[in-house]
């Protein structure tokens, strides 16, 4: 039976589209496979959002030139948003490679796919489905933030509607899903180039009277959209979860505004006290970046004052990287040395990691809801609604259930815990 390999590295969106390439795949007959040299279809579901990102997409190609070499019949397909709309200059630099695939756009992969496809046969299963997964509410973006190459790659904002979004994940559920996150570069401008203009909140309530749904979760969310309707939704829908990503990404007004983000730092100071207010279990995340053209140490500490107030359960950073086309590299000189760079992030990483300790601390002894993702060096493990990382060990069959694990030990990125069995849910 022909079998595929997908390699996937980036945002969320990403990984969405890779399982649902996948699921189309194995409708067509093909399996997935762990062995890259046995593939007969190889897909690299690339990332060019920071240059980290990109330099793993290049080695991952670079890797693949013997393989193709000595196995001219394997197909190599390149997707995502390393693609882009000069198609010519990338056949011309990767020669190996048969087939360019623009961000989501897999049609061409999937009629080639379909050629090639063996027969599906009477004993063909799909493999197993996760109980957790990734649905697409919105598409691409509308804000260009000066840094951001998303908008050129994935074009403007379109958003899927709420009864298609619904069919899809009762389809989901009926496979075995419990939780689903709803995706988009920006979720909170979701419905808005739609006839009825639905927003964010209508589409939760809709999907929060599925049945057996248990859990919803949505990002990224944008400080300057997010509504009170939203923050109400997710504070008195039960099947909501209490997580919010709400990327900050500088804590000084002028880097804000050369940023492009269209919003201060204290309306977002405002905004996180209204979310708190209304959800007092919240746990928010939100992402960072350090060394942006022009930003002085000044500036640099602003950020480190915000985080140090707010005190977010988790902080993504990453240091300021060039992206060819953006408005960033057009107009601003990259002037922060990496060195300085790399001192910020690691002063911001050493920041978190202790308020991430004091806060998860408090969690010690303390039973929670987790549900059950998978098995990792001997140990179950899950998320609870907060998105806390639980691990626990269990000799039976944990995989998809909402189980009550207790506390025992933590730290700053997960929580060990022991499997209290008699408050356990299919």
């Amino acid at each position: 039976m022909a079998s595929y390999y997908i390699w996937t590295v980036g945002c969320q969106m990403n990984q969405a589209d890779s399982e649902q390439l996948a699921a189309s795949l194995e409708m067509l007959g093909y399996q997935p496979t762990q062995e890259i040299d046995n593939a007969d279809l190889i897909v690299l579901n690339s990332c060019v959002v920071r240059q980290s990102a990109e330099n793993r997409v290049l080695g991952k190609l670079d890797s693949l030139k013997e393989l193709k070499r000595l196995s001219p019949d394997t197909v190599v397909a390149l997707a995502g948003c390393m693609v882009d709309s000069d198609i010519d200059r990338l056949k011309h630099r990767f020669p190996y490679v048969d087939l360019f695939l623009k961000p989501g756009q897999f049609n061409g992969l999937l009629e080639l796919a379909k050629a090639r496809a063996p027969k599906l046969s009477d004993s063909f299963t799909t493999s197993a489905l996760s109980p957790t997964a990734f649905v697409t509410i919105i598409e691409g973006c509308d804000n260009f933030c000066s840094y951001c190459i998303v908008p050129y790659r994935r074009g403007r904002e379109k958003s899927h509607p709420i009864a298609e979004l619904r069919r899809q994940v009762e389809s989901l559920v009926q496979r075995g899903v419990k939780e689903i996150t709803l995706l988009g570069q920006n979720v909170d401008s979701y419905g808005h180039d739609l006839p009825d203009k639905p927003g964010l909140a209508d589409l939760l309530q809709e999907l929060n009277s599925i049945e057996r749904l248990t859990r919803i979760r949505f990002l990224t969310s944008h400080p300057k959209d997010m509504s009170q309707k939203l923050i109400q939704a997710v504070a008195s829908l039960e099947k909501v979860c209490e997580h919010i990503s709400l990327p900050v990404q500088a804590g000084n007004d002028e880097i804000l505004q050369a940023m492009g983000r269209g919003y201060t730092v204290q309306s977002y100071r405002e905004l996180v006290e209204q979310i708190r207010c209304a959800i007092p279990t919240v746990a928010l995340s939100t992402d960072v970046i350090v060394g942006f053209p022009g930003e002085t140490e000044e500036q640099f500490q602003r950020t480190i004052e915000l985080l140090s107030d707010l005190r977010f359960d988790t902080v993504h950073v990453a240091a300021y990287s060039v992206r060819p086309g953006t408005l960033a590299a057009k107009r601003l000189k990259d002037n922060v040395s990496l060195s300085e760079k790399r001192r910020r992030l690691q002063e911001v990483e050493e920041l978190q990691g202790n308020i991430a300790s004091e806060i998860n601390a408090r969690l010690l002894s303390h039973t929670l809801e987790v549900l059950v993702e998978g098995k990792k060096k001997g140990k179950w493990y899950g998320r609870t609604r907060t998105d806390k990382l639980v691990f626990f060990e269990n000799d039976a069959d944990c995989l998809g259930q909402l189980v009550s694990v207790e506390v025992k030990k933590t730290s700053p990125w997960a929580l060990q815990g022991s499997l209290k069995p008699s408050i356990v849910k299919t």
